[in-house]
């Protein structure tokens, strides 16, 4: 059977484009180093207590006491490892990898939700981008930016593309039709049916979407060590290089607290109700009519089905 050179004609199309339009990519890297680097000096140059204090905070508000102490314990761990610029270096990655993925993964769950035909045309280039092998990402990153910190966040970007795309799509077409349709009868517009019935009642699906992105995104950070990424990526691909157990123990301990804190950050921001302690004060204020009833219970406020009647209560000739 004849060999057919798919691999030459990617090749080719690469070469293609660098010929053609340099300059984009140039402008590219620019901005994608100037993001980064403005994250990063905001995140390193004050002191790491003041970082430690301000997640913990958040943690704490969003959350609750429990994940708040394990905030403190675990950031104050990776400042004692000496790892805090690397892992202010790898979230900064990462926020501006996960910003851009869910730029551009919502608006095509949201096209693909409204139309069958972009559904049908976007699931198997979703199911190529998630089953291709990560380090397959950097070769053409590398090739168009360089080595350095921009190849990792554009791979990083593309690998988590599709958990937005999928999980918008899902929580979109998972709205009650009866509601949408009773919002048609009410003559809204579509897009006010997009943007006051289906996307809050999306929201613990695409919230799941932008963890699942932020995820995969630092399951990308080592991968990108590998382009010149920096952070704690080329910490771990240091450590590997060198045989130093001890030194890749303490990047990964460090890739691990920060996931787990950005994966309870961002699950707590898609309960209904929230469990922090900004949920817990919001919940005090509100005033008791203001509450829902529980399954098989009555409103507040309404008289008890099953309560007696007073005698003449329905007779209008009763004064």
């Amino acid at each position: 059977m004849p060999r057919i050179e798919v691999g030459t004609y990617v090749d080719q199309f690469i070469t293609w484009l660098l010929r053609t339009v340099p300059g984009l990519f140039d402008a590219i890297s620019v901005v994608m180093t100037a993001l980064v680097d403005v994250i990063v000096l905001a995140l390193a140059r004050p002191s790491f207590v003041v970082w430690v204090v301000l997640l913990t905070l958040a943690a704490l508000l969003v959350r609750g006491f429990g994940f708040a102490l394990f905030t403190a314990v675990a950031f104050l761990l990776v400042a004692a490892m000496d790892l805090w610029e690397e892992t202010m270096e790898t979230l900064a990655v990462v926020l501006v990898a996960a910003v851009i993925a869910t730029a551009i993964g919502v608006p095509l769950g949201i096209w693909a939700a409204r139309r069958q035909g972009v559904s049908v045309v976007l699931r198997p280039i979703l199911d190529f981008m998630q089953t291709t092998p990560v380090f397959v990402y950097l070769i053409p990153a590398v090739f168009f930016f360089g080595v350095g910190v921009v190849p990792g966040v554009v791979a990083t970007t593309i690998f988590a593309i599709p958990p937005a795309v999928r999980l918008t799509e899902l929580g979109i077409r998972g709205v009650d039709p009866e509601v949408v349709e009773a919002a048609h009868a009410f003559g809204a517009h579509p897009r006010q049916i997009l943007r006051e019935v289906q996307l809050p009642m999306a929201r613990p699906s695409i919230m799941a979407g932008v963890n699942q992105v932020i995820m995969l995104a630092l399951s990308m950070v080592v991968v990108a060590g590998l382009a010149g990424a920096g952070g704690l990526g080329s910490v771990v691909v240091t450590a590997v290089t060198q045989l130093d157990v001890a030194g890749g123990f303490e990047g990964g301990l460090a890739v691990v607290i920060l996931a787990i804190y950005l994966d309870r950050l961002t699950a707590a921001m898609a309960q209904r109700p929230g469990r922090g302690l900004w949920a817990r004060l919001r919940r005090r204020r509100a005033p008791a009519t203001a509450v829902p009833p529980e399954d098989g219970e009555a409103p507040v406020g309404t008289p008890d089905a099953d309560a007696p009647v007073p005698a003449g209560a329905g007779d209008p000739t009763v004064r």
